[in-house]
């Protein structure tokens, strides 16, 4: 299959709600690996609903996010426990949800696995989200820099367009105090929802 024959997505961080349900629903998907780092994108941060509003969730790049690098060749940055900093507030903010013990004991490994590229945390993020869901589809990625494929969507989802979805509200943490939150990482779907529909 060629690049211009799939649908061209870029890898996410625990995606958010749209890009999820765009990649669930292509037949053809090849994810991203030769394009540069794109900052301000969903490609190292996720969003999840607190008491206060959103919070994200950052990894944290060797040599910052100034960098002029394939997104296969970023490095995470470990020197400081981000890992334990997540589920410390995952854990906080969806303890009560529904569905956050059913998960929590699948999910617990992940955050205690030491990564070395974001793109290992990325693709182990979304296979476990599709492992979660029970959803079964193969994840492949571009074998080259394609630059005006026939649907490319590498830039279709970004945290400033967060509101424009087309995701049906539901009960969230702490929808009575800030409303629902559209377009949150899939974590904030999975622990409220529990399946995908």
């Amino acid at each position: 299959m060629t690049n211009s024959a799939a649908v061209i997505m870029e890898c996410e961080f625990f995606p958010c709600w749209e890009w999820f349900n765009a990649f669930h629903k292509a037949e053809n998907v090849l994810l991203e690996q030769h394009e540069y780092f794109v900052r301000t994108s969903y490609r190292n941060r996720a969003y999840v609903s607190g008491p206060n509003g959103i919070i994200c969730l950052s990894v944290p790049l060797d040599k910052g996010r100034n960098q002029r690098a394939f997104i296969k060749d970023i490095k995470v940055c470990n020197d400081e426990d981000w890992q334990a900093l997540h589920w410390k507030t995952l854990a906080s903010c969806y303890r009560r949800s529904v569905y956050f013990e059913y998960f929590e004991d699948d999910l617990k490994p992940f955050y205690e696995k030491r990564f070395e590229y974001l793109l290992d945390v990325n693709v182990s993020s979304l296979e476990l989200i599709l492992k979660l869901l029970k959803i079964k589809k193969q994840i492949k990625f571009t074998e080259n820099y394609t630059p005006n494929p026939e649907t490319d969507l590498r830039s279709a989802f970004l945290p400033k367009n967060r509101k424009e979805t087309t995701q049906v509200p539901y009960v969230q943490p702490f929808s009575d105090r800030n409303g629902f939150e559209p377009n949150l990482s899939m974590l904030d779907y999975l622990f409220c929802c529990g399946k995908w529909e």
